[in-house]
């Protein structure tokens, strides 16, 4: 359970912190994990050689999986553990080799135990978008282990 002199910020961080201990896969893609705040946050991984598909560009679900990964720890900020319910995704430019790749999350709206996080994906070079992520979320409605001990 959240302690009352954590501030948002705090509990956003060890939030974070908690859930992506055992990210391995986040880990794997080499994700960065740049800011996170209530509601919000930013993650980046660079397209390697190992991420492109048969037309050499990165393949849509590893872009996708960036833009989960920024949905998911904004969506978790809160202290509360959360899930993903669903989500779409729209690509517009492909991402190629050697690309920084930055996603960029911010909450739309929450009510209750279900949320909505949009997610723009851009190439950090020009910050042209490349692709367009909304997720749908849901509470668990038990608190993050992390803030447990305030």
């Amino acid at each position: 359970m959240s302690a009352p002199s954590l501030g948002p910020d705090e509990v956003a961080r060890r939030s974070t912190e908690e859930m992506l201990r055992g990210d391995a896969a986040g880990r794997m893609l080499g994700l960065e994990h740049l800011d996170v705040g209530p509601g919000r946050a930013e993650v980046a991984m660079v397209v390697r050689e190992d991420m492109v598909n048969g037309w050499d560009i990165c393949h849509g679900g590893l872009i996708a999986t960036l833009a989960d990964t920024a949905f998911a720890v904004a969506c978790n900020a809160g202290g509360e553990v959360t899930v993903a319910a669903g989500f779409d995704v729209s690509f517009l430019e492909p991402g190629r080799l050697g690309d920084r790749l930055v996603a960029r999350c911010h909450e739309v709206s929450r009510r209750g135990r279900s949320g909505i996080y949009d997610v723009t994906v851009s190439r950090a070079s020009d910050d042209v978008a490349i692709a367009e992520f909304r997720g749908r979320s849901r509470s668990t409605g038990r608190p993050n282990p992390a803030l447990a001990d305030g």
